[in-house]
Parts: C-alpha cells; structure tokens; sequence
C-alpha cells in the first residue's frame, strides 16, 4: 500500500502531503481544486507521459515522491521532471530509468482513468484482459510462444530477400568482402586503443616527463641516497646496544635498498624518455583509423571483432545460399510445427477460462445494477501467426433481453461502460497480484442506485487491495473508509491546493454537499443514511 503520498509543483498543487491507509480512501472537493492531479501525479511516478504544461508556473521542474509498503518490504519511490525534459527517478535511492520504473510499479499500482473506458473498446486490448485473467497457467506457454515467434519473424524476413538475384548477390558479397578486408587489414588487437592513448600521453607530455625524471633521480642520487647511507652508518654503530635500535638499522637498510633500486630505474627511464617525431605520427594514425573503424563498425574494438565474425557468417551464407535456404526452411518448418502446437494450447485455455470469466463479470454486472446484461468473449482463429498465437479475441455484450450481441463500441453508454470497466477491474483484482488500485471519476453517466453499487463494489475490493478513487458522487463517498477533501486557496496571489483528511462529522457534512450541492438538515440527514449503509 502506499502510506505517503508527497506532490510537489504539478500544476496548481505547491507542496503538499497526503498519509493513505489501507482499505477505500476516497477523494472528493472543489472543481479545479487539484483531484487528478493527484492522480496524474501518480501516474507520473508509476513511468507515465509527462508535458512540461504540468510544471507549477514560475518553478523548473515538478516531484512526486511515495512511500511504499510491499508485505513486509518498504520502498521510496520518487520522479523528478525538470523543464530540460530531464528525468530523475530512483528506488530506494537507486537512479533507474523511466522504463525500469514502469516495469517495477506496473506490478504495484493499477490506474484506471476515465480514458481507459476507451482502451476497452478496443478489440486489440481484449486478449491481453483475457490472458491476465488466466494468468500464470497461460503466461509459460506464452514466453516459449513468443521465443518461437520472434525467431520465426527473422527466417521470413530472411527468406524475403533476394539473394537468389546473382546482381544482388554480388552487390552484397562486393560490400561486405570490402567491410571484411578493411577490418582485416587493420590488425586489430583487444586494449590496443588504450595502450596506443598512454603510448601518444607520454609522447606529448615528453619534455615534461624527461625534465621532472632527471630532477628526481638527481635528487635521489645526490641527496637522499648519500645521507640515507650516512644515517645507516651511524644507526650500525650503536644497533648492537639495543634491540629497538637494530630494527631502526633493518628499516633504514632496507629503505636504502630499495630507494637505491628506484635511483636506477628512474636513470633508465630518463635515458629512454625520448621520443621521435615519426613514432608520434605513426601513434596519431593508428588511432585515427581506429577511430574511423568505429564510426563504422562498433562502439569498441571489441565490437568491430565481432562485427568482423558476423560478415564472414554472411559471406559464408550467401555464397553457400541454396545450402543456406534449404536449413533455414527447415527450421521455419519445425517452428511453425512448435507455434501450432503452442496456440493450440493457448487457445484451450481461453476457451476455458473465457467461460469462467463471462460468468464472473456477468455475476459483477448484475450486482452493477446491469441485471439484463450479458458479457460475451468471442474467440476466432485466423490464418496467420501474430506474437498472441492464433486467437482473434473480442469482447460482446448484450444489455437487454432478447437484443443481439453486439461489440461494446456499439452498444455501451457512458455510464454502462464505466460499470462494465469496474465488473472487469474486479473480477481481474480477484486473480491478480496488484495491491493498488486507483480510480479516477469512472462514475460518468451513472447515479442513484447504479451509483451505490459502483461504490459497494469498491468497497469489496478494498478488502484485498488498497483502494484510491477520486469521485463526484456522494453514493460512492458514502462507503469510503477514510475522505479527504481538496480545496484551492489563493495565498500572495497564488492558487495552491490543499489537502485535508476528513474526520466522520466533517465527511458527512462533505457527503451532504456533493449530493445536493449545499448543507442542509435535509441533506446532512440524506448523508447520514448514505453512510449507514456503508460496507463494514
């Protein structure tokens, strides 16, 4: 669950705090106070678009930052957006991408937005709500599945191109024999731009390298080796007087030895620090030709190595083509054998289970005030493979009686297609491990009883998951655990949002204002039957 939600410069919201409990946390308020930023602002920090036009006015970048609990586990997530378009995100202090980030809350939270009541109307989104529902039983079949088919997508592509045209053929060998050559011939070694780099630093800095080893080992030969030899002589002539003296004289000998080590190292070095001209040249060409190699062929010169096997591969399958197409056809033939085999199972589990979940969401509607209505999952196969296998998979429904079914675009008004959402929302949360989900004024189109149900259907889902809605109803406040009321202030001529958590007198008094748009006896006492009738 989340326990704490911290919002700050998006849009009119300044800075502010919200502590979330678990169950159903309801938000309600003023018009334009700020109640989908909240949800936008969740949306940002679960790796979702952000626009610039969402930065407070006058700041340079916005922050959403939550505190999260995970069974016993607890996690800091935050997203930083800067103006630049700049993103920073992090986990529990670590930097990850904004794809590492979505990958990591698509498992935590599921925002449901008025704008996925169009995702569902689509038929292309029906197989994936399908195969959540059946989830890990399809989700093996379906990772082998997927393998197969990507390596099948690669022998098509490979069996379309023309190299069975001896002009084309030729144009291919020609290039890549030329790519082959000019890496062979330039000999390239693992490490050896980095060596070459230390090799042309010290030829650079050569002048400054002889005069600071000259001045060292003179300085060393003359000065501290002749006074660390008187030193050793003098400590010799007492260390027979005492033990501690002796381990002085071990020290100071050995330290001569190895300074006197170092003296003819840095003679040596001072003698080689020489370096021509045509050396340096020579060095500046290499590296320059390294340098063009990689523009063309890899990052490093590890990757143009093994660029250099990938060509001679090529070469070696265009020029034995025929032998090369006959294996690849081969291994098209045994994969589609493997795909059938695997949509064919894919395709008895949603047979299966599409049964299973019509019953399900249909028992949903008729508690959704939807008693007439009948949801269907129609499954076809087609022709061809695609990355689901071979199923065709579209939602029906019929909402009345004796009426034909028909897709949901057809037939589904606002209001029906905000219960539909739900009764799926739930019959899903039932089988998924998701442990947030969040609701943004999906109650469009419907009122009075319909209103109630929608609220008592996420008050049962608030009993296995963390519930957070944003609502204009007060059938749908009625049942929250715990409201929150959001206001705009104007403070030196700026507009901020507030965010108050709601003790039970204040709820009902914000419960009798939603519902008639004024506090009055009657409607506090409307309010107050509204909230008896809460799910305990």
């Amino acid at each position: 669950m989340i326990g704490t939600l911290h919002i700050k410069n998006v849009g009119i919201i300044d800075d502010i705090t919200i502590n979330l409990n678990e169950g159903f946390n309801v938000f309600t308020g003023e018009t334009g106070a700020g109640k989908s930023l909240i949800i936008d602002s969740l949306q940002i920090l679960a790796g979702g678009r952000f626009l610039k036009e969402m930065i407070r006015h006058g700041e340079k970048s916005s922050y959403v930052e939550i505190l999260l609990y995970i069974g016993t586990e607890e996690y800091i997530i935050s997203r930083e957006v800067n103006f630049s378009g700049r993103n920073i995100s992090k986990i529990n202090g670590r930097l990850v991408t904004v794809n590492e980030l979505k990958t990591f809350m698509k498992k935590v939270i599921d925002i449901h937005g008025q704008q996925d009541n169009q995702i569902i109307l689509e038929p292309s989104s029906h197989i994936k709500f399908l195969d959540d529902f059946i989830g890990e039983k399809i989700l093996k079949i379906k990772e082998a599945y997927i393998e197969k088919y990507n390596r099948y997508i690669e022998i098509k592509e490979e069996l379309k191109k023309n190299f069975g045209d001896e002009k084309e053929k030729q144009r291919k060998l020609d290039l890549l024999n030329y790519q082959l050559n000019e890496i062979k011939e330039a000999k390239l070694e693992e490490n050896e731009e980095e060596i070459l780099d230390e090799k042309l630093k010290k030829i650079l800095n050569s002048e400054t390298i002889k005069k600071n080893l000259e001045e060292s080992h003179y300085i060393l030969e003359e000065s501290i080796l002749s006074n660390l030899n008187n030193v050793l002589k003098a400590i010799e002539k007492i260390s027979n007087y005492d033990e501690e003296y002796e381990k002085c004289r071990e020290v100071i000998q050995n330290a001569y030895y190895d300074l006197d080590e170092t003296e003819r190292d840095l003679y040596n070095y001072k003698e080689n620090a020489y370096f021509d001209e045509e050396e340096r040249e020579n060095i500046e060409s290499r590296i320059e030709l390294i340098q063009n190699l990689k523009r063309k062929y890899g990052n490093n010169i590890s990757e143009i190595l093994e660029y250099q096997k990938q060509v001679e591969e090529q070469i070696t399958n265009i020029e034995n083509i025929s032998e090369y197409i006959e294996q690849i056809k081969k291994e098209k033939e045994q994969i589609e054998e493997t795909l059938e085999n695997l949509s064919k199972e894919m395709n008895q589990l949603r047979e299966e289970f599409s049964q299973k979940m019509c019953l399900q969401i249909n028992n949903e509607l008729e508690e959704l005030e939807m008693k007439n209505a009948k949801f269907y999952v129609d499954i076809k196969e087609r022709q061809e493979y695609n990355i689901n296998g071979k199923d065709d998979i579209e939602f029906l429904i019929s909402t009345n009686i004796g009426e034909e079914k028909k897709p949901l675009v057809k037939i589904a008004s606002g209001g029906e297609m905000s219960r539909i959402m739900l009764g799926i929302k739930k019959v899903l949360a039932d089988v998924d491990k998701v442990p947030i989900l969040i609701f943004d004024e999906i109650d469009t189109g419907i009122s009075g009883i319909a209103a109630k149900k929608v609220g008592k259907k996420m008050k049962e889902i608030s009993k296995k998951h963390q519930v957070i809605c944003v609502t204009h109803l007060a059938q749908i406040a009625a049942q929250g655990d715990y409201n929150y009321f959001i206001k705009k202030e104007v403070i030196d001529n700026q507009t901020k949002t507030k965010v108050e958590q709601l003790n039970e007198e204040e709820t009902i008094e914000e419960i009798a204002r939603i519902a008639t748009g004024e506090i009055t006896k009657i409607s506090i006492n409307h309010a107050k039957e509204l909230r008896k009738e809460k799910i305990a």
